[in-house]
Formats: structure tokens, sequence, C-alpha cells
């Protein structure tokens, strides 16, 4: 026979931000932000657990507690505009109705009416004739409830779970919107949408062309013989580290099926409740002799008594179901082969519900959880209750304009980090300094090309001391300077010059005599005080002079034309002793740098180089890094450049990477030059990075112990199961937590994870995946960085380069 739903509909209102039930039941809700899944650690969902059971114990009698969480199915939508980027454009599209599992999580409060008699599955108001409120709740009743609610609320978001109220405009239904009891009844999958639909609770529960299924956790035949806050998940845990996750978890983000996973407790009278079991008790005392069942049934109550009274136990009525559905019947016994192999992960048993199915799918109803049927209840204690809550969400974007995309470990969803900006306003981290660690092929290069070009992408300057060639493709592709030195093309540098509209500042000034005096003198020669004012006054002349004759081109040949032609002569007038500034020794070393010398091409590059101004710069020391005199030139000339965006580019943020150059790292300047930059440049809006793939380099140099790691709150590893041995040096030089630990020994880099750790305080674990053109704009592989890089002369552009490999990888 069928009813009409306003007839049987058990919400009578929505007021002051509270569900009324037709039966006087009231009810809070909130939307509630749990804990980001594989995020945990023991000790953490230690936490969440005690908690929520402190959250429960302030929770009046009468009183039920509903958990309910949505898992459905959804797809990625990737947004292009014509703006975009080639890369941007071509990673939107690949990530574009990638599928995952969409979460949101409510908590309903039900104070019960006190002229409620209980209810049980005859008594359910989806079968009564008719329902007539017995009586209304007072003021003081309500504002008592809410106070409790407020409490509830504070200490569920001091462990870390986050619960926001929802007003009237959330529960109710709009014009265009489903409100809270819409959703459910109608099992609408996306958060807009509005469609009525048929429900139909004969023999099954099927919503529309919905067809449902109920599995129940509902008695103690089904419950697992132990239960926890939290259990081990194989797939990540190693020999030496388990890994946690929730005791609930296989039934929320790990069930990839359409399902709702309601959690009922249910408060009623404890002084009550111990009172019916102490007469069970006696009962079964007392036929104890006639049956061994009853007399473990006795002393199984003994033992419940005796647990409440001694340990101080709440005694609540629990009931936990699944409730999945599929819109094709082929999908049916693939979901109820899913449900059964989740439930036994926990060492429960599943129960099918047919015969009981359409009263707990109704009581399920946001503010009907007080309808809902005693005996599909078991009782137990609010800390074993509690355990069978999920604790465990999907990962959260930060604001995508500020952050890199990577995806979650599970689904490939892409998800947006942003490791320096929202970490720093929120205190959990006081800088940006990054160190990037990981093994050969470990997916270093790659996972720093793809943070690079997020960077350049949102107005990031950035320049790359680079040993090994690891960012020759996205130079070339974003259209940045790339400086590498080869017999028939050497490095060529033009430090003299000054772009139109600046003129010589005294930073300026002082990074050239730094440079001057580098080329001069060897580490172990003092430089004095006469000689350092000689060399302002050269450098001051040498720009007037370039002022009074526009036809001169500053480089160091003009320079040093000016030297032996002007400055001489100036030094003879005032009588400057050899002793105070030797200008033949100075003009003798310094000849190799000018016109046919062994380096003339160093310091005289021609046409008007920019490297202020010029975003993105990569300087390739591979094959100079032996070299005595370019390697330390080369060296202060990029120093010089990072110091002179940081101090000049007032705003914009400014990206230092030092990729394997541990050789650069080493030299007394460059060490300095590092130090002050991991302890300085977030003043500036500065991010220095350091890579390296050595153990021994993090644990051996004092540097990157002292400087780098001290002020690297940013740390990217990658997998270090080889490591795992003796992962305790690395644990102590990097002063990783035993959370982090566990969370970056899971790390499996045949699946392109990365292990992320900002302020000591967040660890996660991401995928680093990216789009066909992506990688080969990132590849580091010799072959394939060797083709792209033919192709892009032969085709007349990178991009036309990337997209000939990716139709051949086709």
């Amino acid at each position: 026979m069928e009813k009409r739903l306003n007839e049987i509909f058990p919400i009578a209102d929505i007021e002051h931000n509270c569900i009324l039930s037709k039966q006087g039941d009231i009810t809070i809700a909130f939307s509630v932000d749990l804990p980001e899944i594989f995020t945990g650690h023991s000790e953490d969902f230690e936490t969440w657990h005690q908690g929520l059971i402190k959250a429960i114990k302030l929770l009046p009698k009468n009183t039920v507690f509903h958990k309910q969480d949505w898992f459905v199915k959804n797809r990625y939508k990737g947004e292009v505009s014509e703006s975009d980027s080639f890369l941007k454009k071509r990673s939107q599209e690949y990530f574009n109705n990638r599928p995952f599992l969409d979460h949101r999580c409510y908590i309903m409060i039900t104070k019960r009416s006190p002229a409620r008699k209980g209810s049980t599955s005859l008594m359910s108001n989806l079968i009564r004739p008719n329902i007539v409120p017995p009586q209304t709740l007072s003021e003081v009743a309500l504002q008592e409830f809410e106070d409790v609610a407020g409490q509830f609320q504070k200490v569920l978001s001091d462990v870390g779970i986050v619960l926001s109220r929802l007003k009237d405009d959330d529960l109710k239904s709009h014009d265009r919107r489903a409100g809270l009891a819409e959703k459910y009844l109608f099992l609408l999958d996306k958060e807009d949408e509005l469609m009525v639909q048929d429900i139909e609770l004969r023999d099954h529960v099927k919503v529309g062309n919905k067809r449902c299924q109920l599995f129940t956790i509902s008695g103690t035949d089904s419950l697992p013989s132990f239960c926890g806050s939290r259990i081990n998940y194989d797939k990540y845990s190693t020999d030496r580290t388990k890994f946690s996750i929730g005791f609930a978890s296989h039934l929320g983000l790990l069930l990839p099926c359409n399902h709702i996973y309601n959690q009922y407790i249910i408060i009623d009278d404890a002084q009550q409740t111990l009172k019916k079991f102490e007469g069970k008790r006696l009962r079964l005392q007392s036929l104890a002799a006639y049956s061994r069942e009853n007399a473990i049934s006795r002393d199984a109550v003994n033992d419940f008594l005796n647990e409440a009274i001694s340990q101080q136990r709440l005694p609540v009525k629990a009931h936990f179901n699944v409730l999945a559905w599929s819109e094709s019947a082929d999908e049916e016994k693939d979901i109820r082969n899913l449900i059964t192999s989740a439930l036994a992960q926990m060492d429960a048993i599943a129960k099918q519900e047919t015969i009981g199915a359409p009263q707990i799918f109704w009581s399920g109803i946001p503010g009907n959880a007080a309808d809902f049927p005693a005996n599909d209840t078991f009782d137990t204690f609010a800390e074993q209750a509690c355990c069978f809550l999920n604790l465990e969400s999907n990962y959260r974007s930060d604001d995508p304009r500020e952050s890199i995309r990577f995806c979650d470990r599970l689904t490939g969803r892409p998800v947006f980090v942003d490791p320096y900006t929202a970490p720093r306003m929120k205190g959990i981290s006081s800088n940006m300094g990054t160190l990037v660690c990981g093994t050969s092929g470990g997916g270093k290069s790659m996972t720093v090309n793809h943070m690079l070009n997020s960077m350049y992408e949102q107005g990031a300057h950035c320049v790359i001391l680079d040993i090994g060639g690891s960012y020759r493709g996205l130079c070339d592709l974003v259209g940045g300077y790339y400086f590498t030195y080869t017999e028939t093309n050497p490095i060529r540098f033009n430090p003299f010059y000054i772009p139109d509209g600046q003129t010589l500042d005294t930073e300026k000034k002082e990074s050239l005599k730094s440079l001057l005096v580098a080329l001069w003198k060897q580490e172990s020669e003092s430089f004095n005080r006469s000689e350092y004012v000689a060399l302002s006054n050269a450098l001051t002349g040498y720009y007037k002079h370039l002022a009074d004759d526009s036809n001169i081109f500053p480089c160091f040949n003009t320079f040093y034309e000016y030297l032996q032609n002007y400055f001489i002569d100036e030094l003879k007038v005032h009588r400057l002793k050899d002793r105070d500034f030797d200008i033949d020794n100075f003009l003798y070393v310094l000849r190799p740098f000018y016109k046919s010398g062994e380096f003339d091409y160093l310091l005289n590059a021609e046409g008007k180089q920019d490297l202020l101004n010029q975003r993105f710069t990569v300087i390739e020391m591979d094959n100079i890094k032996e070299h005595p005199v370019l390697f330390s030139v080369v060296t202060l000339i990029c120093m010089e450049l990072f110091i002179s965006k940081v101090r000049k580019l007032a705003g914009i943020r400014k990206v230092f990477v030092i990729d394997e150059a541990w050789k650069a790292i080493a030299k007394p300047s460059m060490a300095e030059f590092t130090k002050y930059g991991f302890k300085t440049f977030r003043k500036f809006n500065g991010v220095p990075i350091v890579i390296t793939q050595e153990l021994d380099d993090l644990i051996s140099s004092p540097i990157i112990k002292d400087a780098i790691i001290a002020n690297a709150d940013v740390k990217i590893l990658m997998d270090m199961r080889k490591f795992m041995n003796k992962f305790d040096q690395l644990q102590a030089a990097l002063g990783l937590s035993e959370k982090a630990k566990s969370i970056l020994l899971s790390v499996n880099k045949d699946n392109r994870e990365i292990f992320m750790e900002i302020g000591g305080q967040v660890a996660k674990v991401y995928k680093n995946d990216l789009c066909p053109h992506e990688y080969f704009a990132f590849t580091t592989e010799g072959k394939e960085r060797v083709k792209v890089l033919e192709y892009a002369e032969r085709l007349g552009s990178m991009e036309k380069a990337i997209e000939q490999m990716v139709l051949e990888r086709k």
C-alpha cells in the first residue's frame, strides 16, 4: 500500500537551528571536519578516541548520538581558461573526470522527548497510523540542551575534530537545493542536487533507480573479539614500523562504493541500565544449575557490571550500519563482497538486513534517530562503542592560487598544497627553507621541477644552481636563461651591465667588489682597507665614465680599459703607493679575463643581459665543478644575482635552488651565503631549496646539519626504504618524530609518492602524478631528455617537441 511522504514524515519543523520531530524530539546537527586519512599515528588515534569518549559522556540521559558519514563517487572537474599556460591546460585535461570518493560527515545529537516510551521495530513512526506530539519543549530545556551541545563541540574541537553548527538555511530545503533530510531520503549524490524520487520499502529498500543494501553490526554475535582506536594497515607497514588507520576506516574511504556509514550511540539512564542487568544476573544465577549456557551468560553479565562499577564505564546501546547503493543490478554482488570483506578486516561478521531494513533506513533521517528500534542495538560501554566511529576523511586542499598541485595517495585526486604561506599564517612553520632528499631515481628532480613550474606560473622568480642538467626542458619551455659550459659555447655573464632605469647602488657595487677581489686574491691572501677604497673609487669612476660616453658598452673589457687608460693616472695624482693598492699586479692578475685572454668570454657576454628581471635562470655547473677559476666566479655571480633579487623585488616570491651542487656549498663563501639564505630569506619572501641524494651528505656535513636542516621547516623526502636498517641516523639528523618515521617509511616510489613534513607538525604522503606533457617537460631520463631537446631544435619550440613525444608514447 502506497503512502504519501507528508503523512508519515517524522520531522515537524526546523527552528532556532534545530530539527524538531513530530514526537517532540529535538536535534542539533553539526558538519564535521575529520582528520585526513593516512596522517595519524597510534597516539593521535588514542587522542581522538579519548576526546570522543569524553564528549559522549557529557551528553545527558535519553540522548542519541548519530554520526552519519557519506561516501559518494565523484569526479574531479578541471577548469581550463585561455590564459592558462601550456602545461596547466594539459594537466587540467589529464585530471579532468578522474574518479574519487567524496566524503562528508554529520554529527546529530538528539534529545528524546520525555514522553517517549522507547522505540522498537513495531513502534517505528514509519508504520504508526498517525503521529501527534504529546508535548512541546520549553525554552529552558532547549537552552540546557544547546549548552551541552556547545560543550560537546568544544571538547571535540580541542582534539582536532572540528564541528560546525548547521543553521536553519543548511537544514531546510530550498527551491533548488535539498535540505539535510531530503539528501538522505533521496540519496542525493551532489550537494546542490534536488530530485524527488519514489521510495520503495517492500522487499528491499529502493530509492528511485538506486538499489540499496543494508548491512548491520547490531548484535554481540557479529562483533569482533577485540576493538581499539586503531588497527594496522599492512599495505603501508614495514618490518620496523606499523602504519595506523582508524579501526572503522575499512568502512569509510577504504570501501570504494557509494555508501553511508551510520553510527548510533544511545545514552539511556545508566543507573536504570545497571539495575536491569543486575536483575538479569539474578535470574541467570537461579537458572545456572540447569544449563551451562545460563552459567556462562551469568558470568558475562557479572563481568559487565564489575567493569561498569570498578572502572566508571558509561553503559550505552549502540548500532552501526552500512547503507550502500548502485544503479545497476550487476553491481549488487560486487558491493556485497566489498562490504563483507571490509567488515572481515575488522574481524566483524556482516549481517545483511532485509525484514528490519525499512525501519533502520527510516531512523537514519536526520532528526529521527530517537525512533531507532532498540531491538536492533546491543549493550556496550562508550569506550568500545567509540572504536567503531569513522575518524578519517579525505585530504583537504589549500588555496590553488598559492599552492602546488599534488594528488592524494588513495585515489590520485588532485590536491593543492601550500607548503609556504598557509603554514606560516597558522603558526605551523616559521620559515620557508626546504630540504629535498632521496635516492637516485626517486623522483627528486621531477618533484622540484613541478614545484618550480607551479611557483613560476604564480609569478615567482627562480634561480637554480644545478649539476646534472635537470632543468633544461622547463627552462626552454618558459623562455628562461640557461647558462652552461661547453668548449664550443662557453658560459658567459656580464655582471657589469645595469638595466635601463637602474643605477649603481651600494649593493651592486659591493657584489662587483667581491667578484673582483675573488678574481684577484686567493682565499689565504689578505685584503686591506686601502684596496677596498681603491676598488670603490674605480667602480664609481667607471660608471661615471659610461654615463659621459653612451657609446661604451658596459662589460669587463671596457672596465679593464678604463683602469688602464684613466684610473691608473688618477692613482698617480693621489700618489697611492703599491703597498696600498698595486694596480700593476691587479691588471696582470685580471688580464686573462680581458680580450684574447684565457677567460675573455666569461665576463663579457654580448647583449643586454638583464638577469634581475629574468624570472627563470638556470646555471648548470657540471662541466666546471672542478675548475678552480670558473667555478668560483660562477658561484659568486649566482650569489650576487639572487641577493639582488631578494633586495630589489619587493613583494615577489624568489626561489633559490641548489641541486646536488655540494662542492659549491663546501666553499667558505657559499657556505656562509647558504647559512645566511636559510636564516633570512623568509623576511624577503625567499624560498631556499637544497637537494641531495646522499645520506652521508645529511649526516656528515656540519653546514647542512647546522644551517640547512635547522632552518628547513619544509622537508620533502622520497622513498627511504633502502636506508631502513640505518634509518636511526637519518631520523636523528632530520629530527623526525616516530609518527613522521612510520609515514615516511610507507612511501613507495613506484607509485610516485613523496613525503612532506612542515614545521615538524604536519606529515603527509602525496602522489606526484604528472600528465604526460609535464613528464616530458621535466624528465631527467637521459635518452628521453636528449630526444626532447632534439625535437625542440628540429620543430622550433619545446611545446611542439613535447606534443610529439606524447604522440609517440600513445
